[in-house]
């Protein structure tokens, strides 16, 4: 009966392993949207009302980040400052950097479009949610990638476009300062004005989690299902051929496979605890989809902004399969001195 029994547990340690590696149903549904805007894009009255309904949604989007979104939490985590400089630092010099790299690769290989999106990519603020869901599977530091990554996010929301307009000017194209004063009003203002309703409706957003995250989710289909339809308008898909998206997909992999590798170096050389080590390791290398999507519809033209976020799609479903896998690898190390992983803040649970 033991041989058995041990059979039976390597099968079910089998089957984990695999639904970890299962396509996230979100990705699917986003998959799923830009298929159907591929056949059936909003066009005319549709696509002319689809702007501002984008917008409102975006709105209330960052609005409800700014109510769910705990001062009490990030300010518990302040004390790390050299990790989360360390994280700054990965998320809006080193991965630009590589983002430039990318773009000096020659036309033929990558087309300017593609590249310019894997600029953007780039420079991107890192993710929240999964990001301190990773941390807290791999038993790291929780309170410092909850101020780790809400930290990314707040300077994200000026650091991104600045960094997209300085460096796709530099390569000859790229919004301009308009596009921060209107990143400012569209996303920085329902942010600040979400902080400030917080203790009001802060607690109603707690006992309708499920509902807010049905809009949060279904507000980033929107601004999706808008972006392909005008790409799809526009003829993106006479531009972008199956071998480029294959170029963009292998880029993708590299690229996270190379700020992963760098994260874990850089950890160890800075001389932090292995709970710092993943914070470091999994809100570095992310790049949000949630604030990604609707700073492309802000920053650029209605039919480039379908096309810009095809490596940050590719790339978003890299990295939750990577972390996936990497956060239980950490899980599986020995335990150590009780205590010094920190729990879960309940007001970041919802999150």
């Amino acid at each position: 009966m033991e041989p058995k029994s041990k059979s039976g547990n390597f099968g079910a340690s089998r089957m984990k392993r695999l639904a970890a590696l299962r396509p996230d149903p979100y990705i699917l549904a986003l998959l799923g949207v830009v298929l159907l805007a591929s056949f059936l894009p909003a066009r005319g009255a549709a696509e002319a009302a689809l702007g501002p309904a984008s917008k409102a949604v975006v709105a209330l989007l960052f609005f409800l980040h700014g109510a769910k979104l705990s001062r009490q939490a990030v300010v518990s985590g302040l004390t790390h400052w050299r990790l989360h400089l360390a994280v700054l630092a990965v998320s809006f010099i080193l991965f630009p950097l590589l983002g430039l790299g990318i773009t000096l690769l020659p036309a033929t290989v990558l087309p300017g479009s593609l590249a310019m999106g894997m600029l953007f990519l780039c420079c991107l603020p890192s993710t929240v949610q999964s990001s301190i869901a990773f941390t807290a599977l791999a038993r790291g530091n929780v309170a410092a990638a909850v101020c780790a990554a809400s930290a990314s996010n707040l300077l994200g929301m000026l650091a991104t476009p600045l960094l997209v307009g300085l460096l796709m000017h530099a390569q000859g194209s790229g919004p301009g300062l308009q596009a921060v004063s209107d990143i400012l009003l569209q996303l920085l203002a329902p942010f600040i004005a979400g902080q400030l309703a917080r203790p009001w409706i802060g607690g109603l957003l707690e006992r309708h989690k499920p509902i807010v995250g049905l809009v949060d989710r279904g507000a980033i289909l929107l601004v999706v299902y808008s972006a392909f339809s005008h790409a799809v308008n526009d003829g993106v898909w006479g531009r972008v051929s199956v071998p480029e998206l294959a170029v963009t997909a292998i880029l993708c992999l590299a690229l996270l496979a190379l700020v992963l590798w760098l994260t874990g170096r850089l950890g160890k050389a800075l001389g932090f605890s292995v709970e710092d080590q993943i914070v470091l390791i999994f809100c570095g290398s992310k790049k949000s989809l949630v604030t990604g999507a609707p700073m492309a519809a802000i920053l650029f033209a209605p039919a480039l902004a379908g096309v810009m976020i095809v490596p940050l799609m590719i790339y978003h479903q890299m990295q939750m399969l990577a972390c996936a896998w990497l956060a239980r690898r950490y899980a599986l190390r020995p335990e150590e001195t009780p205590g010094q992983t920190a729990p879960i803040p309940p007001e970041r649970r919802a999150n």
